[in-house]
């Protein structure tokens, strides 16, 4: 357990998450901290008062700035806007830049020792600004995108198969968009390769509808987005992290020459420990997952040379 771990953003992906951290007993203390006057007071003193229910002893807080989250050793940051009508999306990135580099250089004032998971938006791109404006090694600058497209992915195999979720195994790796890339090599049930159960003409639109899996849940909303999977997604990337568990999990990590890429974000399969990223598994692709890897790196290159 953590003494304390800060959520930034108290919207639905940021609230979600801190009370699922509360009642999996991850800190002692969760702080919430938004710029909206008393949305993050008012969610977290809720929060709080279902721990006699849910049974958690944690405090939950919640601020306007940052002096509650001095010394947080964790931050899972959710902030942004979502985009609008009208709005590009340049000037979606240039915004949510501004607002994760503001959020970064807090982070850096009041807890310099922090490891940071990013899950706004472009994610790949804003764990670049967080990285920028905190001047945190990689290893304490990680984002949370392949744990919750490999959620979807898993979650669609087992409809169609007819199997227990529990029993996929899988791993989505690249940028958090429409490049990612579903390893389907990779792919098992309990062990069985994933095509010897199902044909390309079944496992192609599965592996499209992962990469469209947000934008599914967009159409259906109308006017919000997921969050119960992005902040489970997240929660679980803090649980390894809190526990020291080693899970290999897949995540947007700074890279340095892994898999071919240098100094750009992406999703790779990683080990999360008490250090944050504790190091990069460099598996063996095939030679189209490899390109298709590369394209989305190449994509997610693009937008971090707007930012």
């Amino acid at each position: 357990m953590f003494e304390k771990i800060t959520v930034v953003g108290a919207g639905n992906v940021g609230a979600t998450a801190a009370q699922r951290i509360a009642e999996k007993h991850l800190a002692r203390t969760v702080v919430m901290v938004d710029v909206a006057e008393g949305i993050p007071q008012g969610k977290a003193l809720d929060q709080w008062q279902s721990g006699p229910v849910e049974g958690f002893d944690a405090r939950v807080v919640g601020a306007n700035d940052y002096t509650l989250a001095a010394g947080s050793e964790l931050f899972v940051v959710t902030a942004g806007i979502a985009r609008k009508p009208g709005m590009s999306r340049d000037d979606l990135v240039k915004t949510n830049a501004g607002i994760v580099r503001s959020v970064g250089e807090q982070i850096k004032q009041v807890a310099p020792n922090a490891i940071v998971i990013v899950v706004s938006n472009p994610l790949d791109a804003m764990c670049y600004v967080m990285r920028q404006a905190t001047g945190f090694p990689r290893e304490r600058v990680i984002g949370m995108a392949g744990v919750l497209d490999t959620a979807r992915y898993r979650m669609f195999l087992s409809e169609a198969m007819g199997v227990s979720v529990e029993d996929i195994q899988a791993m989505v790796l690249g940028g958090h968009g429409d490049t990612m890339v579903p390893l389907v090599s990779y792919t098992t049930v309990s062990g069985i390769p994933v095509t010897q159960l199902l044909t390309p003409e079944v496992l192609d639109p599965i592996v499209l509808r992962a990469r469209n899996g947000g934008a599914e849940i967009v159409a259906h909303l109308k006017t919000g987005s997921a969050y119960y999977a992005p902040s489970a997604a997240a929660v679980q990337m803090v649980e390894a992290i809190v526990l020291d568990k080693k899970r290999v999990l897949p995540c947007s990590a700074w890279l340095q020459g892994e898999f071919g890429l240098t100094d750009v974000y992406c999703g790779v399969p990683c080990v999360l420990g008490r250090g944050g990223l504790e190091r990069i598994i460099d598996i063996t692709l095939t030679d189209d997952e490899r390109t298709a890897l590369h394209a989305s790196a190449e994509s997610v290159r693009s937008i971090q040379a707007i930012v």
